[in-house]
């Protein structure tokens, strides 16, 4: 594995080692909160303009769960991309990911639902698929205006948010529902591999995210559940019958080897995926768009993939 940087990646991992280390696990989860998203507010200052921009609540079982609508000018309305935010299960929302939904809109044509699904330790899986299945089903059923059909929705997702889309999917599967279009995965964490090459390499936490943190956000998701849970960690599951996937891979991250065993078990269960591994970059690149051109044409190509499926 190569330990090349990307040019505009050296100064930005540069600070990101100069920086004192976060300690999430010592820290509450409120406070966590606050300093994830002290940090994503950075990235997502001078976030483009779309269209439209409608804050909205999705009835699930567990109460009202807020969604934000991203449409661009002209954007196709018979169509849905449901976008899910990562960090680690534990973190997030729709504010912290807010420049990438806007990009995803702006680039695929295609109006974006982003999600605030419950998040870890309070709410460990299946909370998070049970809220993006809530999601598609209020899609479905008209609760944007019209129903879009299962062939013109998709999914979103990275890091955590691609694992827990991967899970609905297979949910959905297994329910013998209607397929969607397909998801969009970047970098995804799809079972608890710690021993793993890219992990070895990259773990340490000098390129960001460490194996020791993982190990904490694993637990956190789990809640106790057996690692054996295929939904809770989808990489071992029957993945046959699953919609076309397009994943998204960092070369500088532990996370790396996931996408590529996903891949693998992928192609072995006959599912068309699509594998864009963007090298010299490290995990959560993709909130990097503002600084990053790699970020900027991964998400690029992620819409193209959307697109092509959606229209």
């Amino acid at each position: 594995m190569s330990t090349w940087v990307d040019p505009a990646m050296a100064p930005i991992l540069a600070q990101m080692r100069a920086a004192t280390p976060v300690d999430y696990a010592a820290l509450s989860h409120k406070a966590g909160q606050e300093v994830f998203h002290t940090a994503a507010a950075f990235w997502n200052a001078s976030a483009p303009e779309v269209a439209t921009v409608t804050d909205l609540e999705v009835p699930t079982r567990a109460g009202r769960m807020k969604a934000r609508l991203y449409a661009a000018a002209g954007a196709d309305a018979a169509s849905l991309v449901i976008h899910v935010h990562g960090g680690g299960w534990t973190f997030g929302s729709i504010e912290s990911h807010d420049r990438a939904s806007r990009l995803l809109a702006l680039d695929s044509g295609i109006p974006v639902l982003a999600i605030d699904y419950r998040l870890a330790p309070a709410n460990p899986s299946p909370a998070g698929v049970e809220d993006i299945n809530a999601a598609v089903s209020f899609a479905l059923k008209g609760g944007l205006g019209r129903p879009v059909p299962p062939a013109r929705l998709a999914l979103a997702g990275d890091s955590a948010g691609a694992n827990l889309a991967l899970g609905a999917l297979l949910v959905q599967h297994r329910a013998g529902l209607p397929a969607l279009a397909g998801a969009a995965l970047f970098y995804g964490c799809y079972a608890p591999l710690f021993e793993t090459l890219s992990n070895k390499r990259f773990g340490d936490g000098s390129f960001g995210l460490s194996t020791a943190r993982m190990r904490w956000y694993w637990a956190n998701h789990l809640g106790g559940r057996s690692a054996d849970d295929h939904i809770a960690a989808p990489l071992n599951a029957d993945l046959a019958g699953l919609p076309p996937l397009f994943l998204n891979a960092a070369g500088l991250d532990p996370l790396l080897d996931d996408t590529i065993l996903l891949a693998g078990r992928l192609a072995h269960c006959g599912v068309a995926a699509e594998l864009d591994l963007v090298p010299g970059v490290v995990h959560g690149f993709m909130q990097m768009s503002r600084e990053l051109p790699a970020a900027r044409q991964a998400i690029a190509r992620a819409a193209a993939a959307l697109k092509t499926w959606l229209k």
